[in-house]
């Protein structure tokens, strides 16, 4: 499941003892469910109370890059969801988009593309990311590029085409881990839906040795089933298939349209059992939910685009909410 800055921030607000029985309910492996494997977001995503970035407008030497920000909330929630499960948590982190200054359309919001002049400078700012989290004492097992690459969303969002990923990856994010000894980093292709469009990444990426030796696997995401199209699994096995030493992973799903009249809604639960168990029978690797946590509103979200988590915390009245998602996922 991904931490996010309103997963933390939600997380803050719990009394010590449901603090503590979340962390239980998802990361021990004996009374709770044995969450292994964890994502978290580079800078401000849409479940951020705001936009924000580790450098001020214009640093491209990034000589003012920080992450203060992240040691109010999440960097301690890591902290403790790594201790709860045994003291080792297989974390990627994941980009949403450049800061404003690196980009075509001067927005950290609202799409655009990565501005050439800029592709070293944000390939440094990843590096610079891991070694900051990693000084804190937060491994990072991994990273994808950008986080839904296809999309012009109205929170942080910046677009790749598929030959637009292939060159930063070969020419910039790919060498720069490797000079800054962080060549051991997995790094995820894609990380958007399934469908033709994971094929036709996976098929220019994989196909190129030059830029192929970086990649560890690619991720997708189940949001092609938005407004009522069908999971696309086949896609999935295709990838396996064609390229059976490349690694599948899912790295986001949730419910999207939150409801608090359905927080014990089975259907959403049975989503998650049919995704799951298709998902590995056609050769993912790993499978990531988005939100860990959420309040009772589906929140915190700066742009009111408000989901669904296995686990709500209700902040008014200092409960944590229980939906058959999180039963489904433990099974």
């Amino acid at each position: 499941g991904a931490i996010t800055d309103a997963s933390a921030e939600v997380f803050a607000k719990l009394s010590p003892k449901n603090q503590q029985e979340f962390l239980t309910a998802y990361y021990d492996k004996n009374k709770g469910i044995g969450y292994s494997l964890a994502r978290t977001n580079i800078h401000s995503c849409d479940f951020s109370s705001e936009s924000y970035t580790y450098v001020q407008e214009g640093d491209k030497e990034l000589k003012t890059f920080n992450i203060d920000h992240d040691r109010k909330y999440r960097i301690p929630l890591i902290k403790k969801a790594i201790e709860t499960a045994g003291g080792k948590l297989t974390l990627f982190v994941s980009p949403w988009s450049p800061p404003a200054f690196m980009k075509d359309n001067n927005d950290i919001l609202h799409g655009g593309v990565l501005l050439p002049e800029f592709a070293q400078s944000w390939a440094n700012y990843y590096a610079k990311f891991i070694k900051a989290y990693e000084k804190e004492g937060i491994p990072v097992w991994g990273l994808t590029i950008q986080n839904e690459p296809m999309a012009t969303q109205r929170w942080e969002s910046c677009i790749y085409t598929p030959e637009a990923e292939r060159d930063f990856l070969k020419n910039f994010l790919g060498p720069t881990l490797e000079k800054e000894n962080l060549g051991s980093k997995k790094i995820i292709i894609w990380d958007h839906n399934r469908g033709d469009m994971l094929v036709k990444r996976a098929n220019l990426v994989f196909s190129d040795p030059e830029v192929s030796k970086y990649a560890w696997g690619i991720g997708f995401h189940w949001y092609e089933t938005w407004n009522g199209g069908t999971p696309k699994f086949e896609s999935v096995a295709e990838v396996h298939k064609a390229f059976p030493d490349k690694n599948l992973i899912f790295t986001e799903g949730c419910i999207e349209k939150f409801d608090a009249a359905k927080f014990q809604f089975w259907g959403n639960a049975e989503r998650y059992g049919l995704n799951m168990i298709s998902d590995f029978n056609n050769g993912t690797v790993a499978w990531t939910d988005w939100n860990i946590l959420l309040d009772q509103n589906g929140g915190p979200n700066h742009v009111g685009n408000f989901c669904f988590a296995p686990i709500h915390g209700d902040t008014a009245k200092d409960e944590l909410i229980y939906t058959p998602m999180y039963y489904y996922i433990g099974h």
